[in-house]
């Protein structure tokens, strides 16, 4: 029987690997849209600028739903991932239109299924000129976006392109707000700076192994009837040694609204949806990581 095929854009960077991995491990053809191969040979890479429509719809096109066996969905993660590191219009630029076309392609070939890569920087924390406070914690898709820089906002447009192409064709489409994605070499450098909490204030010490991100982007493709959602990925845990009251009593002193118990190093970035909508489970934890 002919494994079930799956599009990966992205699946060369840092987050995108392990999504390979994981859907290969799973049974899945995996098909690679990068610029670059993966550092690790996994499945097909066609060498794609994702930003010009043409190449996305040739790239795609052998695998439309006129082809034999067309895959079952598109992991979009190719991007610029995080602000300031080009131009701001060159960021956003990148990362909008090749999320359109991405989109656009996928409809027009009849590819009905699509997880895409937003960010918790869609909340405007993370790069904001001026630091503010969150309304309420833990922060959960209800909380107001309020990006000021070029990433962040290329994160809310996106959400809203995915919404409109799910009006417009039927399209499932799930958006992960991400929080701030470790791989197992991260840990390290992260428990290094554990004597040092404001580090990581702006994402409200969240994070996300890449392999439960990986694992929750194949439940997100397998579930059926989604429509378009958007949904936090984080750790139940912080990437800090500290209890979390202690952290919210003192770097968010003003922030009153605390809508569930903080019990032990509860994460302040809520994935009750996926959990809820996914059956996802995050299984890596900081603290059991060398």
């Amino acid at each position: 029987m002919d494994k079930p095929r799956i599009i990966v854009t992205g699946g060369s960077g840092l987050a995108g690997i392990y999504i390979l991995k994981h859907f290969e491990e799973q049974g899945y053809e995996v098909i690679n849209l990068d610029v670059k191969k993966p550092i690790e040979p996994i499945g097909r890479t066609i060498i794609t600028d994702l930003t010009d429509l043409g190449q996305v719809h040739n790239a795609l096109s052998p695998f439309s739903s006129r082809a034999r066996r067309k895959p079952v969905g598109i992991v979009h993660f190719a991007a610029i991932p995080q602000a300031y590191t080009f131009p701001n219009e060159v960021c956003f630029r990148n990362n909008v239109m090749s999320t359109y076309n991405v989109l656009e392609a996928a409809a027009n070939l009849g590819i009905d299924k699509v997880v895409i890569a937003s960010s918790e920087s869609s909340y405007g924390f993370c790069f904001a000129a001026d630091y503010f406070e969150p309304k309420y914690v833990p922060i959960d898709e209800d909380h107001p976006q309020l990006p000021e820089d070029s990433y962040g906002l290329s994160k809310v447009v996106n959400e809203v392109t995915a919404e409109a192409f799910h009006r417009r064709t039927g399209m499932q489409v799930v958006s992960f707000r991400l929080g701030n994605i470790l791989v197992p070499e991260s840990y390290a450098k992260v428990k290094a700076r554990f004597e040092h909490p404001e580090d990581r204030l702006r994402i409200f010490w969240s994070y996300i192994d890449a392999r439960d991100v990986a694992s929750a982007c194949r439940l997100a493709i397998e579930k059926d009837g989604l429509g378009a959602q958007v949904m936090n990925l984080a750790a139940d845990d912080s990437s800090s040694d500290q209890p979390t009251k202690e952290l919210v009593a003192k770097y968010l002193p003003n922030v009153s609204d605390i809508r569930t118990p903080l019990e032990g190093r509860n994460s302040l970035l809520s994935s009750e949806k996926a959990k809820r909508m996914l059956g996802w489970e995050a299984k890596y934890k900081i603290m059991e990581q060398a």
